[in-house]
């Protein structure tokens, strides 16, 4: 507590006076342009990866970055995830959502491991509430994923989008590059596209295309960002190469 009380000190002299000008600004005509549902990792510093700033993004960040699905709540919406959706995008009106997984993802490790019926039990799920919630809100991308390794890790994986028509198409880790942990959070993060896909809320707003979702992809150690491309079918790394083809994808599909 310290160290962050020391950090306190040098905010205040340092940044301290070019942070309240940004509040200023944005204070009576904020234009948040994305809800941004990454991981509480400390590794992963969103503002700094995607060089945003004061009033640019809703950021939501919880183990795993889980959107729950909507069928979990029958007759209230009780948690902070749906309630940060309907925040962002009905209350704000915000256009784009992005859900950005990691590798070496604590959470992902620990839902790989859960394919252990023992380690997975009930018993065990009551002791950790961080294997319950995995068990409760990312056994479908477990159950993707271990359907996907089953036949081989070759195949490609469908995944339900903004509507039932919209399906799209993943090939995971084509190049063979990531540890299979790393496999299984990418799957992870497209699924919780189908996610908040579910929400009634936010349903005509993606059936007329004014709402939009996307998925980033963080590699820790390399501190490579992938996009992942519909029109490629997989997560490509946004670099210097791929960085105008991308943003004509994005051009041509979301605005």
């Amino acid at each position: 507590m310290e160290r962050i009380l020391r950090g306190v000190m040098r905010y205040r002299n340092t940044t301290r006076e070019q942070m309240v000008k940004e509040f200023q600004k944005v204070r009576d005509n904020p234009e948040p342009k994305a809800v941004f549902f990454t991981c509480m990792d400390s590794r992963m510093i969103p503002t700094r990866y995607t060089d945003t700033h004061v009033g640019d993004m809703f950021v939501v960040r919880n183990a795993g970055n889980l959107i729950p699905h909507a069928q979990h709540f029958q007759d209230e919406y009780f948690s902070c995830e749906p309630a940060a959706l309907e925040l962002g995008c009905v209350v704000n009106d915000i256009r784009h959502i992005i859900v950005c997984g990691h590798s070496d993802c604590k959470a992902m490790n620990l839902l790989y491991q859960l394919r252990d019926p023992e380690f997975a039990s009930k018993l065990n799920r009551r002791l950790s509430p961080l294997r319950s919630w995995l068990c409760t809100h990312a056994n479908t991308s477990l159950e993707k994923f271990q359907e996907w390794h089953d036949a081989g890790m070759k195949d490609p994986i469908f995944f339900s989008s903004e509507t039932p028509l919209r399906r799209f198409v993943a090939y995971i880790d084509s190049e063979k590059k990531f540890a299979i942990e790393d496999k299984l959070s990418q799957i992870n993060t497209l699924q919780q596209m189908s996610n908040i896909a579910s929400y009634g809320f936010l349903k005509a707003r993606l059936e007329s295309h004014d709402l939009h979702i996307h998925a980033l992809w963080f590699d820790i150690y390399t501190g490579d960002i992938y996009y992942f491309s519909r029109g490629a079918k997989q997560f490509i790394a946004v670099d210097e190469d791929s960085v105008d083809r991308l943003s004509a994808e994005v051009r041509r599909f979301y605005s």
